[in-house]
């Protein structure tokens, strides 16, 4: 094992920074097992929908990560004309990820049917790929809108960057289940790939480009979603030659932002009649919460008062 290589300890559920020691190229990984296994089990996903919800959580990972500032990155796929209407992930400064699909569930059937592993273009139909950065209430969301073209939500990102950022990106993002001895869980991993902006010292960096993406064209998805490769060692089977060095990586939850102050504050917003129209059998409004399938019951009067009380 190259000395050079941090030694963080963690198998899964991390994003971490590398860059390459010899060469000017930057990049992220994402490993991710339990946290992303609770993600997709939370819903009776198709296997289709799951892998495409998985895709998105890791590029919401590895562009979270990156981001210096307090507050969250909202990814989103929306489709157009696919059995699936969108697939979105939100991931916070604190390493809170979450994410939802929505589609339908007898049209991802008759795909599934003809085509066993549709990609994300059969599945969405085209579409948009937005993210939206928000930095909290006093600042105003800045969002990229990319359009969906190709097979896979990598391309779609690889576009985002050079549109965005106008830096030579790759990513690859890879999703699946493996067997641990006590059943199939969900895995999922990703790797991106940049230059540093060429310069006085550094020179053109177009050449270092072509020489880390032919390193990086050798990794394979299973390769993403191994757990018998961490990380690190991930990184030192494919920049070995050059030498690596990975950072401190951050810790991902499978956490959800909901709460009953969130969900009250929600209900605040609509008019009285409306909350009483939303009365159940036995007289409670009841709120499911998309993400993590968590449901909320609260007294319509426990509103009323609640909005009096302000």
């Amino acid at each position: 094992m190259n000395d050079s290589l941090t030694q963080s300890g963690l198998i899964d559920d991390l994003a971490a920074g590398y860059q390459l020691q010899d060469q000017p190229l930057i990049g992220r990984i994402v490993r991710l097992g339990p946290a992303i296994d609770e993600v997709l089990t939370r819903h009776d996903y198709p296997e289709a929908v799951a892998g495409l919800l998985g895709e998105i959580c890791v590029l919401a990972s590895l562009v979270g990560s990156s981001l210096k500032f307090q507050g969250r990155l909202i990814v989103q796929a929306q489709g157009q004309g696919g059995p699936v209407r969108f697939v979105t992930a939100d991931y916070d400064a604190s390493g809170d990820l979450r994410g939802y699909a929505g589609f339908d569930q007898e049209a991802v059937q008759a795909l599934e049917a003809e085509t066993p592993r549709p990609n994300a273009d059969q599945l969405l139909g085209g579409g948009v790929l937005i993210l939206t950065l928000d930095q909290g209430a006093d600042f105003e969301r800045q969002q990229g809108v990319v359009s969906l073209e190709g097979e896979s939500l990598s391309d779609a990102a690889e576009r985002y960057f050079a549109q965005s950022e106008q830096i030579p990106t790759r990513v690859r993002l890879g999703v699946g289940r493996v067997f641990d001895g006590q059943g199939e869980r969900w895995r999922a991993g990703g790797l991106s790939l940049q230059t540093l902006a060429g310069d006085a010292a550094r020179g053109e960096t177009a050449h270092a480009f072509e020489h880390g993406e032919a390193l990086f064209n050798t990794l394979g998805v299973d390769e993403l979603v191994d757990p018998t490769v961490p990380a690190d060692r991930l990184l030192y089977r494919l920049f070995h030659e050059d030498g690596v060095r990975m950072n401190t990586p951050t810790v991902i939850r499978a956490r959800c932002r909901c709460s009953h102050e969130r969900v009250m504050g929600m209900l605040k917003s609509f008019p009285q009649d409306e909350v009483e129209a939303m009365r159940r059998d036995d007289g409670m409004v009841e709120v499911r919460c998309e993400y993590c399938s968590r449901d909320y019951r609260i007294a319509p009067d426990a509103v009323q008062s609640s909005r009096s009380s302000e």
